[in-house]
C-alpha cells in the first residue's frame, strides 16, 4: 500500500466523515422507531426515541463541518458525502412523517417542495462539479437547514410531544412552511447560477 492509499483511506476514516457515516446510519432507526409507532399502533416512547436520535444526527451535521475545519481534515469525500447525508435524513423523514399522517392536507406542498428543490440541487452539483464549478453554501441555505430540521424534529415528537406541549405539532408544520419558502429562495439561487454557467457552456 503506498502513501498515498493510506493518506486517502486517513481522509475517508477522519472523524468529520466517521460522524456523516453516523448521520446516515441514524436513518433506519429514525424511520424504524416512527413507523413501527404509527403503522404498526406501537408505544408512543418510540417517538422520543426516534428524536432523540435524530437530534443526534443532526447535532453530527454540526460538528462533522466544525471538526473537519478545526484539525484541517476536509476533504473532497466529506464535502460529497455530506450533503448527501442531510438530504438523505430530509427526505426519508419528510416521506414517513407524510406515511402516518403528521403531514398532510396542504402541508404536502411544503413537503413536495422541499423535496423537489433537493433534486434540483442535487442535479445542479452533479452539473457544475463535470464543469469544475464549486457552488457553496450560503448561510440563508444553511439556515434553511436549520429550520427544516427543528421542524422535522417536532413533527417526529408528533403525538407523545403533544401530552408534554399541545401546539407540538403546529409548530412544526408552521416551520415546515418556513424551511419550504426559504428553500424556493436558496433553490432559486443555485438555479440561477446553473443557468449562467450552463449559457457560457453552450457559448463557448
Amino acid at each position: 500500500m503506498n502513501i498515498a492509499t493510506t493518506r486517502g483511506q486517513t481522509k475517508t476514516l477522519s472523524l468529520p466523515n466517521i460522524l456523516t457515516y453516523a448521520r446516515i446510519a441514524a436513518i433506519p432507526v429514525v424511520i424504524g422507531c416512527v413507523y413501527w409507532q404509527s403503522i404498526l399502533d406501537g408505544p408512543l416512547w418510540l417517538r422520543w426515541v426516534a428524536l432523540a436520535v435524530f437530534i443526534a444526527a443532526g447535532i453530527t451535521d454540526y460538528l462533522d463541518g466544525y471538526y473537519a475545519r478545526m484539525w484541517d481534515q476536509q476533504s473532497a469525500f466529506g464535502r460529497m458525502l455530506d450533503p448527501i447525508a442531510d438530504k438523505l435524513l430530509v427526505a426519508s423523514c419528510l416521506l414517513m412523517l407524510a406515511a402516518d399522517n403528521s403531514i398532510h392536507g396542504w402541508t404536502l406542498w411544503a413537503a413536495i417542495v422541499i423535496l423537489c428543490r433537493e433534486i434540483l440541487v442535487s442535479g445542479l452539483r452533479e452539473y457544475l462539479a463535470g464543469l469544475r464549478v464549486s457552488v457553496p453554501v450560503t448561510k440563508l441555505a444553511k439556515w434553511k437547514t436549520t429550520i427544516q430540521l427543528v421542524a422535522i424534529g417536532f413533527l417526529i415528537a408528533g403525538e407523545a410531544g403533544e401530552q408534554v406541549f399541545p401546539a407540538t405539532t403546529l409548530i412544526g408544520i408552521v416551520l415546515l412552511w418556513m424551511s419550504a419558502i426559504f428553500t424556493i429562495y436558496t433553490g432559486w439561487d443555485y438555479f440561477r447560477a446553473g443557468i449562467h454557467h450552463l449559457i457560457k457552456e453552450d457559448e463557448g
